[in-house]
């Protein structure tokens, strides 16, 4: 495992594209301040690129280096949820301009997951996390699942869980908005 972290590491400095394990599905990655890294993933995801991606960080602290505007409830969700939660905050600061939603939103997820925590650390800076498929598929349970074309367009591919057999899902997503009105978008 410590070689992928260096190396993903390295390629995210580098401005480059990820394939990796996560806490919740295989994903692609890139630096979340980096908006031609970021335009990468969209073109190889071949998704508009008006459709926001979220975030992973590694520690809840850091949220408001990349929010306007932290909801009290937001500390409480996170430290209470027991699976992966992303939440959709208002007003997103200190990240590629094409990552933010047009309402200047944006997803982040605090990971507590052994790889992608450690990635996060070692980074130190928000990464961005979308479902290692082509726009409109299945996402990715598991590695054998990703399509050779998506492993094909990144510039590095983390050997790190590769053999491993999920049964992992997707984050489930609620977004609150500055009122602190929440809006539970995926359960």
């Amino acid at each position: 495992m410590t070689d992928d972290l260096k190396n993903a590491v390295s390629i995210l400095q580098q401005g480059g594209v990820i394939l990796y394990p996560t806490d919740t599905i295989w994903g692609l990655g890139c630096d979340a301040t980096n908006e031609k890294a970021v335009q990468r993933i969209f073109e190889i995801k071949k998704r508009i690129d008006t459709k926001a991606m979220l975030v992973l960080l590694d520690s809840a602290a850091k949220i408001q280096t990349y929010v306007s505007e932290m909801p009290e409830i937001a500390w409480d969700l996170i430290e209470l949820s027991e699976k992966p939660l992303t939440i959709i905050y208002p007003q997103a600061k200190n990240l590629a301009s094409n990552l933010v939603g047009e309402d200047k939103s944006i997803g982040i997820r605090i990971t507590r997951e052994l790889f992608s925590k450690s990635l996060c650390e070692r980074f130190r800076k928000p990464i961005v996390s979308t479902s290692a498929n082509l726009s409109g598929e299945k996402s990715p349970l598991n590695f054998s699942d990703i399509s050779d074309e998506i492993i094909s367009k990144v510039d590095y591919v983390v050997k790190y869980k590769q053999e491993e057999i999920c049964d992992n899902a997707p984050s489930s997503i609620i977004k609150i908005d500055s009122g602190n009105v929440i809006k539970i978008i995926r359960a």
